[in-house]
């Protein structure tokens, strides 16, 4: 079976024909033009510029710059659509601009992967800030007709180019759009969780992605990695510790696999690659876009919003959250993911009424700006929800407690004793990530049914009493475990879950255009609200791993990414933890070594221990509005 790309490569070169002009409008609206822009270091880049044919009045100038391809290639050939959205092309007001990075497609130079930020630079270092400033510099001299305002957007990696963009910048960009951004890819973004390797995403991702381009070169489409098995949990797990990769599939032809395979640990190569310190004293107008079931930038998109927040006050600064997968507010309508409905076209609203607003505002001096500092999507009530701050001013600190009989509540255990629970850990044997067959990871997972996983004996179940009131939580997540293990190191996995009654029903109008019942997989449904991992070594700190020593009751605790969620009265709150999670996250041999070298004879089953009393209670701190 052939894969094709990965998720985060289809989310940024793939665009939906549905949301898509046709290149027909495109070229009856704008004229393309090709550049080799010159970097202060000598090396160019490769840029297609669309110019509108309207010259009525000076455009704004809205950059896009990526690692991934500006296709198509050729003055004659066009985009499908032009911008962020359909609702910017179709104006014709805008200079669109679309940049290949350094050492990427037809760009000259190196490329390096999230290239670390110089902050104090020599005359000719280079960086993504540097290349940015010299872009617009240059297209500010030379593209006819423009207002002097560049605005700059991207996502995913290039939410990544917009974020390094938006420092020491140029005096012309005045407002920067960083959607779904990557911002540290050991600690939250991508490859890895908390330390944890999210194995089909790196490897999926890498292989085509990764692999060298020693000149300028316009990209072919790929054939994508053959598997040979729909069945991903087979593939990964016949595949064995994860040296095998390298000695089955990439020969060492991939070199950023090489070297997440020997930084191990949070390290100089990891944290020069940590954008967040670098985020301060920001200049333009900043609207940080994210989703709440994005698997796999959702952390970039929060901490962006809360980096320039802490540390750029004269700033605007919004964020806007919804209720999307990566990338899913560009092309989608929004209306549900997975068996999930949000009730309405949630994407559409973005588009149309958050983000063309603030790109006219500040690049064409169109309209007001009434955007509030957060407008995020409340799920479960499924409304839109206008902050002046995030999390809401008001919320307050609250602990769901582990209780006797796999029963949560908000009090606190009564127990004196050191009272636990207990189940056994199996490498062999891990619990998956889905109940069904996928080859990488899912874009749904974040919101799947968790029925599967409650009836497993290697996964603790917990849950509150059917709720008499709504309950929102709007912020971060915090789980605060005191465990123990057999074994000198292990995964501790924390899922929030929403489930929702026996009776559950979904209203649909019937021919006649009334509301009736409709049968429903959503009876019983245990939606996944926000589940995290955490690699249990890493506790005291990323840097520098320590064992467990086995049976001492140790905790662990840990930050998860925020959620806006309100769970409706009727339903039920459910808290699991598991020590696997397969093959999203890479199998922890329950032995303290370094995992990317460790053998099969390393991986040993683990009792599991998690306490709920004694002044030892297990908990998970939620932020309540």
């Amino acid at each position: 079976m052939h894969l094709g790309l990965s998720n985060l490569f289809i989310a940024l070169v793939v665009t939906s024909a549905c949301w898509g002009q046709g290149a027909a409008k495109v070229k009856e609206l704008y004229t393309k033009y090709e550049y080799r822009i010159p970097m202060r270091d000598g090396k160019r880049l490769f840029t297609s510029v669309y110019v509108p044919k309207d010259d009525s009045e000076p455009n704004p100038i809205l950059m896009s710059r990526t690692p991934y391809t500006v296709s198509p290639y050729g003055v004659d050939k066009y985009k499908t659509d032009v911008g962020p959205s359909a609702e910017f092309g179709k104006l014709g007001k805008y200079i669109f601009v679309y940049q290949d990075v350094r050492g990427k497609n037809m760009s000259e130079g190196e490329f390096i992967n999230m290239t670390p930020h110089k902050p104090n630079k020599a005359p000719l270092d280079v960086d993504e800030s540097s290349d940015t400033y010299d872009t617009i510099e240059w297209l500010v001299k030379n593209i006819p007709n423009n207002n002097g305002r560049v605005g700059t957007w991207g996502i995913s990696y290039p939410g990544f180019y917009t974020a390094a963009g938006m420092i020491d910048a140029h005096p012309a960009h005045k407002a920067a759009s960083p959607q779904a951004p990557i911002t540290d890819w050991f600690t939250g973004d991508d490859f890895h969780r908390n330390g944890a390797l999210f194995l089909p995403h790196a490897f999926n991702f890498l292989i085509g992605f990764g692999k060298p381009r020693p000149e300028p070169i316009v990209p072919k489409a790929g054939v994508g990695f053959d598997h040979g098995t729909p069945d991903g949990y087979k593939f990964f797990l016949n595949m064995g510790p994860l040296y095998n990769a390298n000695e089955k599939y990439y020969k060492n032809e991939i070199s950023f696999w090489n070297d997440m395979m020997t930084h191990g640990t949070y390290d100089e190569f990891w944290q020069t690659r940590n954008l967040r310190p670098h985020l301060k004293g920001i200049k333009p107008a900043v609207m940080t876009v994210g989703g709440w079931f994005d698997a796999e930038n959702l952390y970039g998109a929060l901490n962006v919003y809360r980096n320039v927040e802490r540390t750029s006050p004269g700033t605007q600064n919004i964020l806007v959250m919804g209720p999307w997968r990566h990338g899913g507010w560009a092309r989608d309508t929004g209306e549900k993911l997975g068996d999930v409905s949000f009730n309405s076209k949630t994407a559409e609203f973005y588009r149309q009424n958050i983000e063309l607003p603030f790109f006219d505002f500040h690049l064409r001096g169109k309209g007001e700006m009434k955007l509030p500092e957060a407008y995020v999507f409340e799920t479960g009530t499924n409304v839109w929800k206008k902050y002046d701050a995030w999390p809401p001013k008001g919320s307050k600190q609250a602990s769901l407690y582990l209780q006797a009989g796999g029963k949560l509540s908000f009090t606190a255990p009564k127990e004196s004793t050191e009272v636990f629970d207990e189940y056994v850990s199996d490498p062999a044997k891990p619990v998956p990530f889905i109940n069904s067959i996928a080859v990488g990871m899912t874009v749904e997972y974040m919101l799947d049914d968790q029925r599967f996983a409650s009836s497993r004996p290697d996964v603790l179940v917990y849950q509150t009493e059917a709720l008499e009131e709504d309950v929102t939580m709007a912020g971060p997540l915090r789980p605060e475990l005191f465990v123990s293990t057999t074994g000198t190191d292990s995964d501790w996995i924390v899922k929030l879950i929403d489930v929702y009654p026996d009776d559950f029903e979904i209203m649909e109008p019937d021919v006649r255009g009334r509301n009736t019942p409709k049968k429903t997989p959503m009876n019983g449904y245990q939606e996944l609200i926000r589940g995290e991992v955490f690699r249990g070594k890493f506790r005291n700190s990323f840097s520098n791993p320590e064992p467990f020593v086995p049976g001492k009751v140790t905790p662990v605790a840990y930050d998860m990414n925020d959620i806006n969620h309100t769970f409706r009265r009727g339903h039920r709150i459910m808290m699991q933890i598991q020590s696997s999670w397969f093959p999203l996250v890479d199998r922890n041999p329950q032995k303290f070594t370094d995992i990317y070298t460790a053998k099969e004879s390393d991986f040993i089953k683990a009792t599991q221990h998690v306490y709920r009393g004694g002044g030892k209670a297990t908990q998970i701190k939620v932020t309540l509005k």
